[in-house]
């Protein structure tokens, strides 16, 4: 039996961290893979916890050695996704989450075609610029350039399975645990993880 990997997508500010947070909070069954990148901690993030922080040198020899099961550039920085401890949970039953951006899903959709995506959109640009501003994490300019790309991030929306509009947290946050559940729900799922009772049932 193999777990499901879901991939979550959205633009800066658009809340996937917090919603891949709640998520995890209200299921004990899914877990979230730990990203590598070159990008320097933000307040209160952990190293191995938010993301194994490493030097741009380090990077570029993981993903020489195919290390990365999907790797991207984001606002200038390198992100990585560990292909072995993926593979590892999956393979033992895990379900796992990746929280990235649509280039790393388009490679690990092609890797892996039965992956689960998922895009979360802001409201308005209105929001999204108000959810940068009260990060109160990124300078002016950054906010800017992540404002410039996120017209571009979200016109692949409709590369993905799933669609949440973050305008209220706590209706989001159900809508993403809505699918996992379904998705756990269908046949070739059951099937596998109800063997015993099925073949009785017959």
């Amino acid at each position: 039996m193999s777990g499901n990997l879901y991939i979550v997508s959205a633009p800066s500010g658009a809340g996937k961290t917090s919603l891949v947070a709640k998520l995890l909070e209200n299921d004990d069954r899914i877990r979230k893979s730990v990203s590598y990148t070159t990008r320097s901690p933000r307040l209160g993030e952990n190293d191995g916890q938010h993301y194994h922080f490493v030097t741009p040198e380090t990077f570029e020899k993981r993903a020489q050695a195919g290390d990365f099961l999907e790797s991207a550039t984001v606002h200038g920085n390198f992100y990585g996704t560990s292909r072995r401890w993926v593979e590892e949970q999956l393979a033992g039953g895990t379900d796992i989450v990746l929280e990235i951006d649509w280039q790393g899903a388009a490679q690990v959709r092609r890797l892996m075609p039965t992956a689960i995506s998922i895009f979360i959109l802001p409201p308005s640009f209105e929001a999204l610029l108000q959810r940068l501003n009260s990060r109160a994490q990124d300078a002016p300019e950054v906010i800017a350039t992540r404002l410039a790309n996120a017209r571009e991030e979200i016109s692949h929306v409709h590369d993905f399975d799933y669609v949440i509009i973050n305008a209220e947290f706590k209706a989001a946050a159900a809508e993403l645990q809505d699918i996992v559940r379904a998705e756990r729900l269908r046949t070739a799922h059951q099937l596998a993880r109800h063997t015993a009772l099925i073949n009785r049932l017959k």
